[in-house]
């Protein structure tokens, strides 16, 4: 099975160079972020025709979270199961063929010590009394999407410059370290010990061409699911498009 995750700022804006990312690479499972689409405006019927069944979770300009698959999804669940639903739409979990799929669209914080930032880290915490209530780390489970977050300095292109950053300051990445100890590896790394390589780059200074990028974007798993994880590749080339979104997709074989 190939999963894969993508942060596409903008799904109707993207529409096209995702459908055309689709026929490339056929995954089985595109789980997409910060969609920025209310659900009844979701170009259901274009993802439809090209072979896939979206399941989204939507709000007007902001956020938002889908997976569109070409096998059937079940026990499709949006947000945290025991608190109210967050307006804010970044999570949404569903099983396809015997693996859990959770695809999450982490808070970026904006500042260090803003209301924003506070909101992160809770969300992240929150994140592991989920795991903690749901599941246990001997089931397949996968966790994928854009967690703001680059975990180690391996994984940032001047982490002294980035260390003071929201999306590298240590109080967050202690909240995803804290996260992943529940029973979860980097596919990732599994395959690729090398630095240098990025899945975000701003859209100022020239960042994608001189390659100043962070690695946010993940797909962590289970032990049942690391064991059958064959390859997980970070594709550079939609990021070169001319209207690209600032992320580039990451893609995981799993058998």
């Amino acid at each position: 099975m190939k999963i894969a995750t993508w942060n596409v700022n903008s799904v109707r804006t993207r529409q096209d160079s995702i459908l055309n990312w689709l026929r490339k690479h056929e995954p089985d499972l595109l789980c997409l972020q910060e969609t920025k689409v209310e659900d009844e405006k979701f170009p259901m019927e274009a993802f439809r025709a090209a072979g896939y069944e979206p399941a989204v979770a939507g709000q007007k300009s902001y956020n938002g979270v889908a997976m569109l698959s070409k096998r059937p999804l079940t026990d499709v669940r949006i947000g945290f199961p025991d608190l109210p639903l967050d307006e804010q739409k970044r999570l949404m979990a569903a099983t396809i063929d015997g693996i859990r799929v959770i695809n999450v669209y982490m808070p970026n914080g904006q500042s260090v010590g803003s209301e924003k930032f506070i909101y992160k880290l809770g969300f992240i915490a929150r994140l592991r009394t989920y795991l903690d209530q749901c599941h246990k780390p001997e089931e397949p489970l996968v966790m994928v999407g854009d967690f703001n977050v680059a975990p180690e300095p391996i994984d940032v292109h001047d982490p002294a410059a980035w260390v003071g950053e929201v999306l590298f300051h240590p109080e967050a990445r202690a909240a995803l370290a804290h996260l992943k100890s529940w029973g979860l590896e980097d596919l990732f790394r599994l395959h690729h010990a090398e630095a240098g390589v990025y899945s975000w780059w701003d859209y100022r200074i020239a960042a994608f061409r001189r390659n100043l990028g962070l690695r946010i974007d993940h797909i962590w798993g289970t032990p049942a699911v690391a064991a059958r994880c064959r390859a997980c590749e970070i594709d550079k080339d939609p990021r070169a498009e001319e209207r690209p979104s600032d992320h580039a997709p990451v893609i995981a074989m799993i058998e």
